[in-house]
């Protein structure tokens, strides 16, 4: 958990609680294919700046140098919860074509103190689900410490397939008192579709008072280490175990104290898709320099580890996030969607130094928008129909142009078909000069998009000047 407390790792070990595992899904066996991996995807978060505790996506093809995707644009922006997400996760079904995105519910950079998040904070979840990695659900909250007694938080989540159970193992840390003792440890549940789970129980619980917050496990069968798991923890230095069972026992295999320090947490791993070769990244919270690799031929043996200066991020800060290696279908359809993705701006005929621009969620035509990006907006295949069209924000994805008795707002997508057919418009040749646009509502086909003392409407056109208030000009 980026700029969290900080937890130490007493030398007796870790105690490992199993969960229980009801849940089961059927998979088919992951094509030949999808096991061949050319690429790699990393979710992240930026910090707690204005916009940055939001999901933004990186790619790579040798695991080590970082491109920003989608212009360094956020990617996700929750509008639920704290209307914040960081410490994001990305999970893929072992089938192959179903995907979440689960991050921490917390927004420090609204003003939010780290013992109001700490102790009083959300017990949810955010997740989003997809099935191509480029088309995301509307999000949804998943209460995954609503159970645990005064629990006052859930951060950094982390997710991994069990096949012999059959479902994930869905991991966390959260602050709460158990025997008499208030700390954070790691709790886990299992769960199919992270919109159901199982009674969370403790899954790691240091000794005494001693919290623990990051963690991550990694399956690495084949390595020369001879375990199948390997398990990275932040405590005062990042601590590396080893099982072959995701509820068994785990041994201590050492720290990365002399490579690291103390001033690193959200360990990350990462396996190199060409040789047998990890990486670990560790977010340096304590100087704000984002991610370092360590890496490895051999997870076990932590003496081991080097580090290495051969690698760059891009321009955005990357922040306790996750990498997950891509197929080339896979990595076909995230560089198509967001490596140089298609933004436009929608200019007014009759002011045509003015551009329909978002304010406060309100929608109007501004000169001199500034940011630039609220007058930015992806169009996209009609959320009510794809032979139409909608207007998604590019700065608040996931949020689009919207119709409310007639006026204009911009909203997050929220599923329903009120909303899907409120936020989608036929576009149609310009009322006022035929190489221009208008557009009229798909829900109330009468009624086209117009501007009125600057402000948008969704009104019947008649006039000569209705008809240039509802022209515009789609630009990029």
């Amino acid at each position: 958990m980026p700029a969290s407390p900080s937890a130490r790792l007493s030398r007796r070990g870790l105690f490992t609680a199993a969960a229980a595992a009801p849940l089961v899904a059927a998979f088919p066996d992951v094509a030949a294919a999808q096991t061949t991996y050319t690429g790699y995807l990393m979710a992240h978060f930026i910090g707690e700046g204005t916009g940055g505790e939001q999901i933004y996506l990186a790619h790579s093809d040798n695991g080590l140098n970082w491109t920003d995707l989608n212009r360094g644009q956020i990617v996700l922006r929750s509008p639920i919860g704290t209307q914040g997400v960081r410490d994001p996760v990305i999970v893929r079904n072992p089938a192959g074509n179903r995907y979440w995105i689960v991050a921490t519910d917390l927004r420090i950079g609204s003003g939010t103190s780290w013992d109001d998040a700490a102790n009083r904070g959300s017990r949810n979840l955010v997740v989003w689900e997809s099935t191509d990695l480029v088309n995301w659900s509307a999000p949804w909250l998943l209460g995954v410490a609503n159970s645990i007694g005064d629990a006052g938080n859930a951060w950094a989540p982390e997710a991994i397939w069990d096949a012999g159970a059959g479902n994930f193992l869905l991991y966390w840390a959260t602050n709460s008192t158990v025997g008499g003792i208030r700390k954070h440890r790691i709790w886990s549940a299992r769960t199919t579709d992270f919109r159901s789970i199982t009674t969370p129980t403790a899954y790691i619980n240091l000794a005494g008072s001693e919290g623990l917050i990051d963690t991550q496990i990694v399956e690495a069968a084949g390595s020369t280490g001879g375990y199948r798991y390997y398990r990275a923890s932040k405590t005062s230095q990042i601590v590396i175990e080893g099982s072959n069972s995701l509820t068994g026992t785990w041994t201590r295999l050492g720290d990365l104290a002399n490579l690291t320090g103390g001033g690193v947490e959200g360990p990350m791993w990462q396996k190199f898709n060409d040789r047998t070769e990890w990486a670990l990244w560790l977010d340096q919270y304590a100087t704000g320099r984002g991610y370092m690799p360590v890496l490895t031929t051999n997870p076990a043996a932590v003496s081991g580890y080097r580090t290495t200066s051969g690698y760059s991020l891009g321009a955005n800060l990357k922040r306790h996030g996750y990498v997950l290696n891509l197929t080339q279908a896979e990595e076909n359809r995230v560089l198509g969607r967001y490596q140089s993705p298609v933004w436009n701006r929608l200019q007014s005929y009759n002011f045509q130094d003015r551009y329909v621009r978002h304010a406060n969620l309100d929608v109007r035509i501004d000169a001199g928008v500034s940011p630039g990006a609220d007058a930015q907006f992806r169009l996209v295949p009609g959320l009510a129909s794809s032979s139409a069209v909608s207007f998604e924000s590019v700065n608040y994805p996931g949020y689009f142009l919207r119709h409310v008795d007639y006026d204009f707002v911009l909203a997050p997508r929220d599923g329903t078909s009120q909303f899907n057919g409120d936020a989608t418009f036929n576009r149609v040749s310009g009322l006022a000069d035929a190489s221009w646009s208008s557009f009229t509502s798909y829900n109330h086909p009468t009624r086209y998009i117009r501007h009125y003392n600057y402000l948008l409407r969704l009104d019947p056109v008649s006039t000569a000047t209705e008809r240039a208030d509802a022209t515009f000009r789609v630009t990029s």
